[in-house]
This record gives C-alpha cells, sequence and structure tokens, in this order.
C-alpha cells in the first residue's frame, strides 16, 4: 500500500495496512537548521514517514514567516508595509492599509519560526464595514497547485486551507480582534459578532467557490485554535464556531473536498460540537504537555464513534524533542492502542516543531510502521 492510499483509507475511516505516521507541517527553521534546508517532501523520505505536504501560497495565513511576500493589493484594498526592523531575529512589520471609505492599521513581530499580532486590525466597530467592502480575496492558480499535487505523487496526500489568517471564522475573527475582546462582545453585542462572523464566512465560501472547487487537494484544513474549549466555552463555541464550520465543510463537500477540523487546544468537551459540524476528520487530539486535555484517547474515540477520522495525538516537545527512543515507541504504541483499534487514525504531532532530532523523528516513524492491522 502507498503512502497516498494509507493516508486516504484512514481519512475515509478505515484500516490502512498499518498506521500510518507524519507530521502537522515541516517548519522551515527545522528544515534549514537540522536537514540541510531540503525540501517538505525530500524531508517526509528522509525521516521514512508518510508525506502530509502543506501547500500555503495564496491561503492568506499571516502567522507563517515572511507571510507579507503573499499580501493581496487590489486599487481598493493597498496594504502597505512600514518596515521597522528587517532582522529576520526580530522582524517588526507596521502595515497601513488604504480603502475609498478609510484607514485600518495593523501591526506584527516575528522571528524566524512564526508570526505574531502587536496590534490588531479592528478598533472600531465600523471597522468591519471596511473589511466587509474591500478585502481582497485570494485566487489559487489550480495549476500550481496540480503540479505540486503531481509532485507529492503516492508519497502522501497534499494538503490545503481555507483562505484567511485562520481557517475558521471565529478563529480569523481572533486574529483581526484581541480574543479577549472578542469574547467580551460576543456577550455584549452578540449581534455585531455574528456579523463580522458572516463577513468572513462569505470570502470563505467565495474562496472555495472561486479556488478550491476543482484543485487538486487530498485534504482542506479549517478551523484553528481559538475554538478550543481552553479558549471558549462550548456554549460560545455552539453559537459562534459550529454554524459556520458547518457551513463551511458542506461547501467543501459540494466542492468535493474532504475536511479537517484543526483543535490545536483543548477539545474534550466539544466532541459532540465537532461531530455536528460535519467535519470529515479532526486534528490534533493535543495532549495535556503541549497545551490541550486529551488524556485518554479511547473516549475521543468512542465519542466520534467512526462518524469523525483523527488525526494527531503526538507530543511534539516532550516526547519527540526531549524524549528518549524508548518514550517515543512507548508513546507510539500507547497512541495506535488508544485512537487506532478501528481505523481511522493518522498518527501526527500535534502542532509545529522546531528542534526535534532527525534520529528522533525516524525513530517515531519506525516506531508507527511497526504498528499493523
Amino acid at each position: 500500500m502507498t503512502s497516498k492510499e494509507r493516508m486516504m483509507r484512514a481519512l475515509h475511516r478505515e484500516k490502512p495496512d498499518r498506521l500510518p505516521v507524519t507530521l502537522h507541517q515541516w517548519q522551515g527553521y527545522h528544515l534549514d537548521t537540522y536537514m540541510g534546508g531540503v525540501d517538505d517532501l525530500t524531508a517526509f523520505r528522509t525521516t521514512g514517514m508518510d508525506a502530509a505536504v502543506q501547500y500555503f501560497e495564496a491561503m492568506g495565513q499571516f502567522w507563517i514567516p515572511n507571510a507579507e511576500q503573499y499580501l493581496i493589493q487590489t486599487p481598493e484594498w493597498r496594504d502597505e508595509v512600514d518596515v521597522i526592523d528587517a532582522n529576520p531575529r526580530n522582524k517588526i512589520l507596521h502595515h497601513t492599509i488604504t480603502t475609498p471609505e478609510g484607514e485600518l492599521t495593523y501591526k506584527t513581530g516575528g522571528n524566524l519560526t512564526t508570526t505574531w499580532i502587536t496590534e490588531y486590525m479592528i478598533k472600531r466597530p465600523e471597522d468591519i464595514d471596511l473589511i466587509d467592502q474591500y478585502m481582497p480575496v485570494t485566487k489559487l492558480d489550480k495549476q500550481k497547485v496540480a503540479d505540486v499535487y503531481d509532485t507529492v505523487g503516492n508519497d502522501g496526500i497534499l494538503r490545503g486551507f481555507v483562505w484567511g489568517d485562520q481557517a475558521g471564522c471565529w478563529q480569523h475573527a481572533c486574529c483581526l480582534m484581541d480574543v479577549q475582546d472578542l469574547i467580551l462582545e460576543a456577550f455584549d453585542h452578540p449581534d455585531w459578532v455574528h456579523r463580522l462572523l458572516e463577513i468572513l464566512l462569505a470570502k470563505k465560501l467565495q474562496f472555495i467557490a472561486e479556488s478550491l472547487d476543482g484543485a487538486k487537494f487530498d485534504l482542506i484544513e479549517t478551523g484553528g485554535g481559538a475554538a478550543s474549549d481552553t479558549v471558549i466555552s462550548p456554549d460560545m463555541h455552539r453559537e459562534f464556531c459550529m454554524p459556520y464550520d458547518r457551513r463551511m465543510h458542506r461547501a467543501l463537500h459540494e466542492a468535493g473536498h474532504i475536511a479537517t477540523y484543526h483543535t490545536c487546544g483543548g477539545m474534550m468537551h466539544i466532541l459532540d460540537l465537532i461531530v455536528e459540524n460535519e467535519t470529515d476528520a479532526s486534528e490534533t487530539l493535543t495532549p495535556p504537555g503541549t497545551g490541550g486535555n486529551i488524556t485518554e484517547p479511547d473516549k475521543v474515540r468512542r465519542a466520534f464513534g467512526g462518524k469523525v477520522a483523527m488525526i494527531g495525538g503526538m507530543d511534539q516537545f516532550n516526547v519527540i524533542t526531549d524524549g528518549t527512543e524508548q518514550d517515543i515507541r512507548t508513546e507510539v504504541q500507547r497512541l495506535f492502542e488508544g485512537f487506532g483499534p478501528d481505523g481511522g487514525y493518522i498518527l501526527s504531532m500535534s502542532d509545529h516543531f522546531f528542534d526535534a532530532p532527525v534520529e528522533n523523528l525516524k525513530v517515531y516513524a519506525d516506531a508507527a510502521r511497526e504498528c499493523a492491522y
């Protein structure tokens, strides 16, 4: 069975020949620092994992290093960048967006591993009118996507996003406004928050219709960590996340795609809502050591009841980066026994990693190959 066949069978909640093993995304920092600057696909082959290559171009994620190279400009949305500090280890950028009806500003910091927001775009309630009217939605070059898909071939799968700073509507809103302020607005002015989410959903549905329909991806990521139950309550998730997520997933299904709902944080108290939002798979199954609350994998498996495939579970810091060979093998076996007995499970790291020894990655892959069905 090829890596692609193995992973696709798991995503369709079936049993492959053995446990698929991958990671969420290769970080450029790790590839440059520890692997001689090879590309993602070569790194998967080198370590013996099943490839899950992430396509970033035109997806709109602000948090990747050097994200400013992907900014979209239109005559009615001019994002001018003032470089305060160009040092890649402490990059500071100030953005001024000019529209026909006013300006928006935001600021970011960055280093070799990621980018973060230091000043949010939404500062006044009426700012969302400018976002509604003028924020552009990117368009994918489907031929470029097809070329990458063909390059990955049978070595694994090609993953994409739904456009936006984050793929989910609530999560995207939390990149435009501080999450604590947005939570307060959800209590004080829920209609305004729903209007913002509808604005973002309309743009994401536009992206799905224009760019994802017919695009050669194996899996599309939605969601994001701001909907985790370690950030908002299940009641808030039900009102402000689930209905918008479900509409996106239905649109993705109509466009011929399967979706994975990304919850990098707590999720034990929203498992029923993840099923209800009609996703095909759920990630990242994060353990407490990396900020989540998954301690008993079998409870997740039973809650999903064969309706949702599972991706993730591995502690990329305490086990993969700092653990011994035996620690890694023991944890792989525990996760396989908890999440994987019925199939429908791809072993993956719960999220990004930066300094994991290459030999540990090879042990991780080797241990998973021993978990046969």
